[in-house]
């Protein structure tokens, strides 16, 4: 199941459980994890793209190891809301992964990797650090954004 309907997402983990955190740029996947009881994001690995198959892999290890119960995947609109070629390969990701079995929530990440570049500029880290941090802090972003909506969902 693929939405962007938070509520139908929530309804479809009625316990919660732990969910990963997608960013999925062309040459890195940032990946960030929360708590069973959607509190808190935090940055986890960065998947350095090659073969989708071989990316695959890698997701479903750490999405095994971590007891993930769903996927929350950023979705990079226009600014007006609508798709782009960006946004048509993010889905194609998706539609990639629904074979896990686990329910997929598409996020609105317009504004991530802007929110996150401002937050480490502001802490003053090098052109550098800022490069190889900014695809995992970008999915804390989106899976954080993702849980604080899914909270304020009410069960029915």
């Amino acid at each position: 199941m693929i939405t962007e309907d938070r509520a139908v997402f929530r309804d479809a983990l009625p316990e919660g459980g732990r969910l990963i955190g997608l960013d999925v740029g062309t040459k890195t996947i940032g990946t960030a994890l929360c708590d069973a009881g959607w509190s808190f994001a935090s940055p986890a690995v960065l998947v350095n793209r090659t073969k989708f198959t071989a990316d695959k892999a890698q997701l479903a290890t750490l999405i095994r190891q971590q007891s993930v119960r769903g996927i929350v995947i950023g979705l990079p609109l226009n600014m007006d809301g609508s798709d782009s070629p960006r946004t048509q390969s993010v889905r194609a990701f998706a539609r990639n992964l629904d074979d896990t079995g686990l329910p997929i929530f598409l996020w609105d990440e317009r504004w991530s990797t802007v929110a996150v570049e401002r937050q480490m500029i502001a802490e003053d880290l090098s052109r550098a650090k800022r490069a190889e941090r900014v695809d995992k802090l970008a999915a804390a972003y989106i899976l954080q954004g993702a849980i604080d909506a899914l909270v304020n969902v009410p069960l029915g």
